[in-house]
């Protein structure tokens, strides 16, 4: 038997004893010496080895008190797991997530230094516990942190009303006064961290975003809207889960989730070339600042409501939006003509199919060039400018065979269009990006040029009197990356052109297009023209917001895709996006979610963000019939690699030692009251 006796100063002593002996009792139960404690003095009784464990765990709990620790019965266990692992209690305890001026947060038990490094390991984390166990308030701190760090750029804290049923419509006052009483702790724990005004500000900006769960299920677009895929737009209503989508990188995409949003306001996002499409409110954008840019930032994510009112800054505008980084790559098909010698003929060729197709301009260059693109067929001239495209085994006097080019022309539906009724072919729009960028090639060469102003850097114009042929040529050159504005000038009251020494009236409107193309695009393939493209510089293409205007209601659905930066191609080729990307995301309350609530809620996860979910299984306010998505998610994704599970206790408690009582007290009630009900009516089935 040996015997041992520490002297402890009194405070560090009424420290170890804890409220009412707790933390005392705690080391009894969890050393083998005994131990009493008189006054200041400590003293150890037990087998030699018992008392020297004991000794050895004691210290390390003075230490820590005279680092300025508080101590529970949590931290027992703590210290006994670091010393058995070889490690310093207190370089594991001082694991400081967050630091503001007097404020320092970090883990007081094992288990919260086990959640801490759970939520820096994993993408995802459950924290699964009763009340003040720290469970929130750590997942608080270490969202601050990471956004102070510019790991993330948001913050989304959301709760589920079970209160209010979710219907926070009756509820007086703003949207922020109706989900204050619900979202209350969320709030103090943000506000105990971080300067108020500098929170205030953040909410300004949106960079933290406070929201019931069901807030969390908008960033939807009407069901009409349209969303590009591999065979062309269609309604994103239409979109089921496995179907593929166009991603930024121009390549197919499938798409995670599809979960209707019901009837939603929407608003109509327009970009100044005229793109636009309808979203919600709550519909996520990238966009760049004029800051962003200069300091080669990549960009911020919003909603479209908080661009609402800030579009201009000195006059300029404020988003830019990402546009396509490469061309979109539809499936490869044969086409029966060649695309380049298809945009000359739809932009200088005579189709009316009354005659052999001719071909008119000045340039021979353009002449060799169809010619070349054309198999059997030769250009016999007929003027300086005018060249008839004839079958090189039809000439008068021989066999009558048909013209493979009047054939070819007859196939795509273009003999008997004139000027204003051409068009691009849907088998060259929805073909890969060689094809569609040969067309336009053709097309520019022969009514398109480079068009220079001092100081500016070049762009490219072209004319059209087809109001189809004008929107085929924007969805070229917006399919490649580029952006395309057109504006149309009325054939009435227009000065007459001059052809050969006599008047020629306008017909029809003519529709002029301003054209930008990214950089590695060759728009022309004539030499003239590619040399003073060259010279002068394209420039790089913009996409800016330019209006965003209210467009009613309407039924609505959100998708979620597969892109590492989760935009998809939408309306005009706008590209955006539907997930929370670069965001450190909180759902506390967890225990009253649906399982339907807590798929959807997992479902939105981004690129590069982070997930803590909270909650009490025991404190669950769901209805009797209705099944906790917090019970439900742990027989699902337990075993999911990134997914961590970290389970608290009633020693983890580190709020008032009243706290912990009481805990204990609820748990020994529901002990005695499961073990009576055993011996009476024998084991009792799990909680569904």
């Amino acid at each position: 038997m040996a015997r041992r006796q520490l002297t402890l100063d009194n405070t560090v002593a009424a420290e170890l004893a804890g409220a009412e002996d707790t933390v005392l009792r705690s080391l009894r139960e969890r050393l083998d010496a005994d131990l009493h404690l008189r006054g200041n003095v400590l003293t150890l009784e037990g087998d030699p080895d018992d008392v020297a464990q004991a000794a050895t765990v004691v210290d390390e709990m003075v230490e820590l008190i005279e680092q300025g620790h508080d101590v529970a019965p949590g931290t027992i266990e703590a210290v006994t797991g670091a010393l058995d692992a070889d490690e310093s209690p207190a370089a594991i305890l001082d694991d400081v997530v967050w630091r503001h001026r007097n404020t320092k947060v970090a883990p007081k038990t094992l288990n919260q230094k086990r959640y801490v490094d759970s939520i820096r390991r994993s993408t995802i984390t459950f924290g699964i516990g009763p009340a003040g166990t720290g469970k929130t308030f750590l997942a608080v701190a270490m969202a601050a942190a990471a956004l102070t760090e510019r790991k993330v750029q948001r913050i989304i804290l959301t709760r589920p009303a079970v209160e209010a049923g979710e219907r926070l419509g009756f509820l007086p006052g703003d949207i922020q006064a109706k989900v204050d009483p619900y979202l209350r702790p969320l709030f103090d724990a943000l506000y105990d961290m971080i300067d108020p005004d500098r929170v205030n500000g953040y909410f300004e900006r949106d960079v933290i975003e406070v929201a019931p769960l069901a807030f969390m299920r908008g960033r939807a677009q009407p069901l009409s809207s349209a969303v590009l895929t591999p065979t062309g737009f269609r309604p994103i209503g239409s979109l089921r889960v496995g179907d593929l989508v166009v991603g930024s990188n121009g390549l197919p995409t499938p798409v995670l989730g599809v979960y209707p949003q019901g009837r939603k306001e929407v608003f109509r996002v327009q970009t100044q070339d005229g793109a636009s499409t309808l979203c919600c409110g709550e519909h996520l954008w990238q966009v760049f600042t004029a800051a962003d840019r200069r300091r080669s930032r990549p960009g911020r994510v919003i909603e479209t409501r908080e661009m609402i009112g800030r579009l201009r800054s000195a006059h300029r505008h404020r988003f830019e939006l990402p546009l396509l980084e490469a061309p979109v790559e539809f499936p490869p098909s044969e086409v029966p003509l060649d695309p380049y010698a298809l945009g000359l003929l739809l932009g200088d060729g005579c189709l009316t199919g009354t005659t052999t197709p001719s071909f008119s301009t000045e340039d021979r260059e353009l002449a060799a060039a169809l010619e070349g693109a054309l198999d059997g067929i030769e250009l016999q001239p007929k003027s300086d400018v005018d060249y008839v495209l004839r079958h090189t085994a039809g000439h008068r006097g021989g066999v009558i065979v048909a013209n493979p080019l009047t054939a070819a022309l007859r196939e795509l539906g273009l003999i008997g269009t004139r000027s204003a009724t051409k068009f691009v072919p849907d088998s060259y729009l929805h073909n890969e990006s060689a094809i569609r960028l040969a067309v336009l090639q053709g097309l520019l060469d022969s009514d398109g040029g480079p068009v220079a102003q001092h100081g500016r850097t070049c762009r490219i114009q072209y004319t059209t009197c087809s109001e189809r042929l004008c929107g085929n040529v924007s969805f070229l050159v917006r399919s490649l990356g580029g952006i395309a504005y057109s504006r149309r000038r009325a054939a009435a009251g227009r000065p007459p052109g001059r052809v050969r020494g006599r008047l020629v009236h306008h017909r029809s409107d003519a529709f002029v297009m301003d054209i930008r193309l990214p950089g590695g695009l060759e728009p022309f393939r004539l030499e003239r023209k590619r040399a003073r493209y060259r010279r002068d510089g394209g420039g790089r293409p913009m996409r800016f917001v330019h209006a965003i205007e209210p467009a009613g209601e309407a039924e609505t659905v959100c998708i979620q895709v597969a892109a590492a930066d989760s935009l998809y191609v939408t309306d005009d080729f706008l590209v955006t996006h539907n997930t929370l990307n670069d965001s450190f995301v909180i759902l506390d309350e967890a225990q009253n979610t649906s399982p339907e609530q807590m798929k959807m809620f997992l479902t939105r996860l981004g690129f590069n963000s982070r997930m803590v979910v909270t909650g009490d299984v025991t404190q669950i306010d769901l209805p009797t019939d209705q099944r906790s998505g917090l019970i439900v998610v742990r027989d699902i994704l337990d075993r999911v690699q990134d997914i961590s599970f970290v389970e608290f206790g009633g020693e983890d408690v580190v709020r008032h030692k009243l706290v912990q009582r009481i805990v204990a007290a609820y748990d020994t009630h529901d002990s005695s009251r499961e073990g009576a009900a055993r011996a009476e009516h024998g084991p009792t089935p799990n909680r569904p």
